[in-house]
C-alpha cells in the first residue's frame, strides 16, 4: 500500500554505504538520502535524523536508544528484528517496509504513517502513538502493550489474537477492526462494549 510521502529537500546522499555492526553515538543528520545503505546490527545511541529519506536501507538487527527520526521517509526498508528505545520518530512515514519482530520500547511515535504495514509478531510496549495512522495494519499475533493511540486510526485493522493490555483504546471503533482472540483487561473491555452500544453496570 503507498502511503502519503513528504516531499523534503535533499543536501547530502548516503549510496551503497556498508554501516553493518557500526556504532554511532550523538550523530546529527539532517535532509540527508540514505539509499542502499547496510544498516545491519547498528549500535546507535541518541544520534538525530531530521527529515532523511532512506530507501531500501537493511535496518535489521540494528539497536537504537533515544535516537530521533523526525519527519523521516522510510521507503522499501527492513526492520527485521530491530529495536528502538526511547526513540521518538514524530511525524515519519513508512512506505512499503518489512517488519518482522521490530520491539519498540517506549519513545514517541505520534502522528507516523504505517498505513498497511505488517506487524506480525512486532512488540510495542509502552509508546506514544498519538494521531497515527495505522489503518490497515496487520497485528495478528503482536503485542500493542500499554500504547497511548488516542486519536490513532486502526480502521480496517487486524488485530487478531494480539495482547492490547493497557493501551488507549478510547477512539477504537470495533466495527471497523478485526478483533477475534485479542487480548485486552477489564477495564478496556468496558471500554469496548461501551462502544458497541452497551450499557455498563455494576
Amino acid at each position: 500500500m503507498a502511503n502519503r510521502r513528504p516531499a523534503h529537500p535533499i543536501d547530502k546522499t548516503i549510496g551503497a554505504a556498508d554501516w553493518d555492526s557500526l556504532e554511532i553515538s550523538g550523530e546529527s543528520y539532517r535532509r540527508v538520502l540514505f539509499q542502499d545503505v547496510d544498516m545491519m546490527e547498528l549500535i546507535d545511541r541518541g544520534s538525530s535524523f531530521e527529515e532523511c529519506t532512506f530507501g531500501n536501507v537493511r535496518f535489521n538487527v540494528s539497536e537504537h536508544d533515544d535516537a530521533q527520526f523526525l519527519n523521516c521517509l522510510f521507503v522499501r526498508c527492513s526492520f527485521f528484528d530491530a529495536t528502538f528505545r526511547g526513540c521518538k520518530l514524530t511525524g515519519s512515514v513508512f512506505d512499503d517496509c518489512s517488519y518482522g519482530l521490530l520491539k519498540v520500547e517506549g519513545g514517541d511515535w505520534s502522528y507516523v504513517t504505517m498505513a498497511g504495514a505488517d506487524l506480525r509478531g512486532s512488540s510495542v510496549d509502552g509508546a506514544r502513538l498519538r494521531e497515527a495512522d495505522l489503518s490497515g495494519v496487520r497485528l495478528e499475533g503482536a503485542k500493542l502493550r500499554r500504547a497511548d493511540l488516542s486519536g490513532a486510526s486502526l480502521r480496517e485493522a487486524d488485530l487478531t489474537g494480539c495482547d492490547l493490555r493497557g493501551s488507549d483504546l478510547s477512539t477504537l471503533d470495533p466495527h471497523e477492526v478485526t478483533l477475534k482472540d485479542a487480548i485486552i483487561d477489564p477495564f478496556q473491555a468496558t471500554v469496548v462494549a461501551a462502544a458497541l452500544g452497551f450499557v455498563v453496570r455494576e
